[in-house]
């Protein structure tokens, strides 16, 4: 099962997208309400190693299962 980028509370560092050996982590459009810029994982690709959950230094902004509904994924 996939991580989650939990959009709203995503800050853009974008140290997970760095660590991400399968380059599953794409930018988002615009910005979340917090104003910054948001990420958000590909759940098709996504291999469930953990890094990006390990890496982040914000916390609750990736959580370890699938939960699309915290996260908004482009169209």
């Amino acid at each position: 099962m996939a991580h989650t980028i939990v959009t709203e509370t995503c800050a853009g560092i974008a140290d997970c997208v760095e660590a991400c050996p399968v380059a599953c982590i794409h930018p988002g459009p615009g910005k979340n309400t917090m104003g910054t810029d948001w990420y958000w994982i590909d759940f098709a690709t996504c291999i469930d190693c953990g890094i990006c959950f390990q890496v982040c230094p914000v916390e609750g902004a990736i959580v370890p299962e699938e939960r699309p509904e915290l996260q908004k994924t482009p169209a």
